[in-house]
């Protein structure tokens, strides 16, 4: 290696990657912010506009956009060198670019007249050159693989398995800078631009999909998606999909609480004083369902919540944080895997179908209307029970009607087509008497039945959205069988 190009926005590692690039003897090209660094620490470098015997002009656009720039990263050794020679060109062998912010300035809220100010053009433009011609231009643009950079360079040269590698992160960011500026451009003119770009990252084969002739990945960099266990084999499919479900709903709670989820939908979801009441609830709701459940949690597990887990077959459990001696524990249940909750980052959900994808997004803060609309007025435990079960539909697949007292759901009715088989699905399911019950209701009652199918089975008060022509009747219906009920407003389907 003779020469370097170097031309970064983040200098993060920049000064010791160049003090390793003089202590070998390779010529630095630089310029900008990037050589105002490198003087203040000491190093030589030539100026771009040296190099290429042309000044920077328009206030820094046209710098590296130079045939002896772009000639040097392109230029094929043994097959171009006697035309680079002509026009004296030199080969670059080293570029180390990283790009103008975008996405940070974009999410500032910058103007737009401001914003195209870090639209990088030069700076893709190398990168993607070095990148075409990797076999001879190795070409860094994260800090991260500086170490990687200094090895090769005292070793005097990068394996060829490098390159590639670093190429492709090339291409993987200038496809992801690019999709960021699309997006932006395009979303102001709608919330949902006409053209839409996605990049996922990260992906990992998994065993099988949902079911073992299934093939299937898992991609992300946050969230459920880049979550490994700590213990116990390798997430599945499926496991990632329940994983998902349950900690959604337990970001519901404040207070202890433990989700139990089977097959993308609750069985058991309860509350308590402590961690270990509001898993021993939760179990007791679905005992059978629980076997063998995905099981989420919001706050550390500790040895008495751990012996409990261990004592039967539980597939992932998910908490913010586990004790040394709660993990000994449950590492006797070696297949069993352990993971943490993750950060929550709300983000557009992503679902595709045949020939394309709905996006999806949920407001972080959105306004529920609660209002009785019956002669009685809920009491106080009933209000609370009628909180829980709230939270719950929202995280049950459509049609669902979910018993609950105050401190746990009793009956879960999930994904029917008819509301009323829900409710008698969810009476079918219940474990404990259902006497001074609450029940939710994704969606609005379209007929009293639903609602006579849960006073039938003890029920005493009824949340749901409200907004059927037949609202009236309904109201009646519960006033005539002494039942609070509540509108909120809101439906919560979930299909």
């Amino acid at each position: 290696m003779k020469n370097a190009l170097l031309s970064v926005w983040d200098k993060t590692g920049l000064v010791d990657l160049a003090r390793i690039l003089a202590e070998h003897n390779i010529n630095i090209i630089s310029s900008g912010g990037t050589g105002k660094a490198l003087s203040e620490a000491g190093i030589e470098f030539t100026e771009v506009s040296e190099y290429t015997g042309w000044p920077e002009m328009m206030d820094g656009r046209v710098k590296t956009l130079h045939p002896k720039v772009h000639g040097g990263l392109l230029g094929r050794r043994g097959k171009d060198d006697d035309e680079m020679s002509r026009n004296g060109i030199e080969p670059i062998d080293l570029v180390v670019v990283n790009l103008y912010p975008f996405e940070e300035m974009a999410a500032s809220g910058l103007p737009l007249d401001e914003l195209v100010e870090y639209i990088d053009i030069g700076g893709p433009a190398m990168i993607r050159a070095s990148a075409k011609n990797f076999r001879d231009v190795a070409v860094v643009m994260d800090p991260s693989d500086y170490p990687l950079v200094m090895d090769a360079v005292k070793r005097g040269e990068f394996s060829a398995d490098e390159r590639l590698s670093l190429a492709k992160k090339v291409f993987a960011r200038t496809a992801s800078y690019d999709a960021a500026i699309s997006n932006y451009l395009y979303g102001l003119e709608s919330e949902f631009p006409e053209v839409l770009t996605v990049q996922l990252r990260n992906g990992r084969t998994l065993r099988y999909g949902e079911n073992p002739h299934q093939k299937a990945a898992v991609y992300g960099d946050k969230g459920i998606a880049v979550q490994i266990p700590i213990q116990g084999k390798q997430m599945s499919y499926n496991n990632y999909l329940d994983a998902d479900a349950a900690v959604g709903l337990v970001r519901e709670f404040d207070v202890p609480a433990a989700v139990i989820v089977k097959h993308n939908n609750p069985c058991g979801v309860a509350v308590g004083a402590s961690l270990i009441e509001a898993y021993v609830r939760a179990r007791e709701v679905d005992p059978v369902s629980a076997y063998g459940s995905v099981i989420a949690m919001n706050r550390e597990i500790g040895d008495d919540v751990a012996e409990e887990i261990a004592s039967t077959f539980v597939e992932v459990v998910i908490a913010p944080s586990y004790t040394e001696s709660a993990l000994k524990i449950m590492s006797k249940k070696e297949n069993m895997r352990i993971l943490y909750v993750p950060e929550n980052e709300p983000a557009d959900a992503l679902r595709s179908i045949d020939g394309g994808a709905l996006v999806q997004r949920t407001p972080e803060m959105y306004a529920e209307e609660w209002q009785v609309v019956t002669e009685r007025e809920p009491t106080s435990q009933e209000m609370e029970a009628m909180k829980l079960a709230w939270k719950v539909c929202k995280h049950t697949k459509s049609n669902t009607i979910i018993f609950a007292d105050s401190v746990a759901t009793l009956g879960i009715g999930a994904g029917q087509m008819s509301r009323v088989d829900a409710a008698k699905i969810a009476v079918s399911k219940a474990n404990a008497p259902l006497n001074g019950s609450s029940v939710a209701s994704d969606a609005f009652l379209p007929f009293p039945d639903a609602l006579e199918e849960a006073v039938n089975a003890g029920a005493t008060a009824l949340i749901q959205p409200g907004g059927s022509i037949r609202d009236d009747i309904v109201i009646k219906a519960a006033n005539r069988l002494n039942v609070a009920m509540v509108f909120t407003g809101t439906r919560h389907f979930r299909h």
